[in-house]
């Protein structure tokens, strides 16, 4: 029997009764605050239904309430693992409606830190999904001991390591030393030998490849419709990635290829990170090469005062986990008449009750972790 509105298998019982399990708002493994309450026949999943808001901090209606510019560090706290993809989806905005222009040194600096901000993302998310998946923390500290190489990076070049508030409406904050550079080339020379060394530890272990292929199937057609983006989209093999597809900042001159998968698993999934940081080695290693000297700042832009013509604007990124988007109304004032956030985190999770239908409730965590949600952008 299928549900003929979402085209989804129903699963009704023979035998046995109902069990309704509720995970959560505290489970070690629902990365936040966040439940999911199950009815299960034995330990197969026959309904799931995300329950969010536990997080819920009026990031909209704060920003409504201020000045353009005072709602950067906001942005930080929604994905809060990466605040530097955070800050130019909302910039971008910005520029887009009061008609900015950015010096390209800052462009280069804005693909060089967002670039790094993927990259320890996707890291970390392969060991969260290890760690749900029972292993030891093994992989989440080979993950972590990269991570905290990029975010010291962070903090000398912004002064925070993970609230960085590092970019404003046409450029950005400080400009890059040399010296900074040039650790960041060294690190970046480093590497694709830790990817090597992750993928050797991981691609081919055999509970890994039973846990996830097949696990949590994610079709096509349901991927596009349901909006889902980022690499759970293109795991189900949709070529799509707004770098290429809208070519905003200066990605148009970085060569670099989209991964795709092909049965849009738990495994592709995790496969669609791992290539995806090696993507994100050559694009580093291309904006550290092609770097212009310049300014970092528009001296024309008065960030204090700025009052946008009225009108509207979307400026939209493809941050690490898909879209995200910033759509601002303007009426004039020195604040947005409406200030509204297209995460991603929220809407690919939508979808994780038709990934976890007739599946056991131990592979619900693993579909869960290989979805890679921040509590604070789904709820904001």
């Amino acid at each position: 029997m299928r549900d003929a509105l979402l085209d989804r298998p129903v699963y009704e019982p023979e035998e046995g009764e109902i069990m309704e399990v509720s995970m959560g708002p505290h489970h070690p493994s629902t990365h936040g605050v966040f439940r999911m309450d199950v009815k299960l026949e034995g330990e197969r999943v026959m309904k799931l239904k995300p329950v969010f808001g536990y997080l819920h901090r009026n990031h909209e209606k704060i920003a409504e309430h201020g000045a353009y510019l005072a709602a950067i560090p906001y942005t930080d706290r929604l994905d809060y693992l990466c605040s530097m993809t955070n800050n130019w989806g909302y910039v971008l905005a910005v520029e887009k409606l009061a008609g900015l222009q950015v010096p390209e040194r800052a462009e280069y600096l804005r693909v060089i830190v967002a670039e790094l901000t993927r990259f320890q993302n996707h890291a970390g998310l392969i060991g969260f999904l290890l760690q749900d998946m029972g292993a030891s923390g093994t992989p989440l500290m080979y993950a972590f001991r990269e991570r905290e190489k990029i975010l010291d990076l962070f903090e000398s070049l912004s002064g925070a390591r993970m609230m960085c508030n590092y970019m404003r409406f046409g450029g950005l904050r400080v400009d890059a030393t040399k010296e900074w550079l040039d650790e960041v080339r060294a690190l970046i020379a480093l590497l694709p030998g830790f990817v090597d060394e992750f993928e050797a530890l991981l691609r081919a272990n055999e509970i890994l490849m039973a846990r996830t292929q097949g696990t949590g199937v994610l079709p096509r057609e349901l991927a596009i419709n349901a909006s889902v983006t980022g690499p759970m989209l293109r795991a189900s093999g949709v070529n799509y990635d707004i770098r290429k597809v809208d070519h905003y900042g200066v990605y148009d001159r970085f060569s670099f290829k989209v991964p795709l998968g092909e049965h849009g698993d738990v495994y592709d999934r995790y496969m669609m990170r791992l290539l995806e940081m090696r993507e994100t080695v050559k694009i580093l290693e291309q904006a550290l090469k092609d770097i212009p000297e310049g300014p970092v700042m528009d001296p024309k832009v008065r960030l204090r005062g700025l009052r946008p013509k009225a009108g509207e604007a979307y400026g939209r990124i493809e941050s690490p986990k898909g879209e995200l988007g910033f759509f601002l109304i303007s009426d004039g004032t020195g604040n947005p008449y409406r200030y509204r956030v297209r995460p991603p985190c929220m809407i690919n999770l939508t979808i994780l009750e038709d990934m976890c239908l007739g599946h056991n409730i131990a592979d619900v965590v693993i579909i869960l972790g290989s979805v890679d949600i921040v509590l604070g952008e789904v709820d904001r």
